[in-house]
Parts: structure tokens; C-alpha cells; sequence
């Protein structure tokens, strides 16, 4: 499966669940890391716990690899590494404090609506 159909894939998992604030970075251009670095925010540790088995769920089922996950016990910042994509899942406080985005401003965002 292409990196752009899996990241179409995640956002819906993500928006399935109400994840909040949902960014896609295309890192292409910037890292050898990934594609794709999709980064949502969640409520509570149940809803992020949820966001994650979501996303795990409807990848897994289109034949996507889940190479790792970090953080899922704990759930104030999950990370699903899918290869080409990565899904970045922060409760508020932390989002605030990592600012991904900020690192990653040298990628490209795209709208999350413009991905499906």
C-alpha cells in the first residue's frame, strides 16, 4: 500500500474516534525516516488508548505492518510506526510540550481533508 493511501487510512481511524487536531506532515522531502508524520491529540488516556487501537485496527486490516508502539500504557504521547507513516498520538499537555510541528516545519503540512 502507498505511504499517502495509509495516511488517508489513519486520519479516518483518527476522525472515527474525535481525535483532535489532527496534522499530517509530509517529511518526504526533509527525512529518511518516514513519509508521513500524522500527529492527533486525544481527551483522556481512554480516548487515546482508543484513538491508537483504532488506527492499529484499520491499517492492520488493509495489510499494513505495524513495525512498533511506544507509550500505549501510559497514553500521554503513543507512537505507531507503520514505516512510511507515523502516527503521533499526545494527550494536551504533552502536544504543547513536544511541538512537533515545530520541529517538522520544514515538511510540507497538508491538510487533513486534502489527504482523503
Amino acid at each position: 500500500m502507498k505511504s499517502n493511501e495509509m495516511a488517508k487510512l489513519a486520519v479516518a481511524a483518527l476522525e472515527d474516534k474525535k481525535a483532535e487536531d489532527i496534522r499530517v506532515i509530509d517529511i518526504s522531502q526533509v527525512s529518511v525516516l518516514a513519509d508521513y508524520f500524522i500527529i492527533a491529540g486525544g481527551a483522556n488516556t481512554n480516548q487515546i488508548q482508543a484513538l491508537s487501537d483504532n488506527v492499529q485496527e484499520k491499517l492492520e486490516r488493509e495489510g499494513c505492518h505495524l513495525r512498533q508502539v511506544e507509550g500505549y500504557r501510559t497514553a500521554n504521547w503513543i507512537l505507531l510506526d507503520f514505516g512510511d507513516v507515523i502516527i503521533h498520538i499526545f494527550d494536551r499537555e504533552n502536544r504543547l510540550l513536544y511541538d512537533l510541528e515545530r520541529i517538522w516545519r520544514d515538511g510540507k503540512q497538508i491538510d487533513p481533508n486534502d489527504i482523503k
